[in-house]
């Protein structure tokens, strides 16, 4: 895949992910946040959210439906970009990662999660 075609996902990626994200951040479920904050969930490199360590019911219902939803916006977003829904998950994934903030989790680009810094995060070498 061209650089071109990789750089115009990451674009619609980035503005997807707006347009989810932004009222999502501002009127986040509190199990969400409060997950996110804990670290018992964190960004996937495959653009969907992921549990850190043991899952609980709960917790896996609340990940299960965020990731129904970010597919159905990754599947939309991909046909109108000419992508795969794959390509264009793992966009929105790049951009999740980058878009972390110090101690949250993110998956690393070997698997394991990590624990987001002051510094960048490791992101796959895909990621445009």
């Amino acid at each position: 895949m061209s650089n071109r075609i990789l750089l115009g996902i990451a674009a619609a990626a980035t503005a997807a992910l707006g347009v989810v994200a932004a009222p999502a951040q501002a009127q986040r479920d509190p199990a969400y946040a409060a997950a996110r904050a804990q670290g018992t969930v964190g960004e996937q490199v495959d653009g969907y959210l992921g549990i850190v360590g043991n899952a609980t019911p709960a917790l896996q219902r609340l990940v299960n439906d965020i990731n129904i939803r970010r597919r159905a916006v990754y599947a939309e977003k991909a046909q109108e970009n000419n992508a795969t829904l794959e390509q264009y998950a793992m966009t929105a994934g790049c951009q999740a990662i980058a878009r972390t903030v110090p101690g949250e989790k993110y998956q690393a680009p070997d698997g394991t999660w990590q624990t987001r810094t002051d510094a960048p995060p490791e992101r796959d070498p895909r990621c445009p």
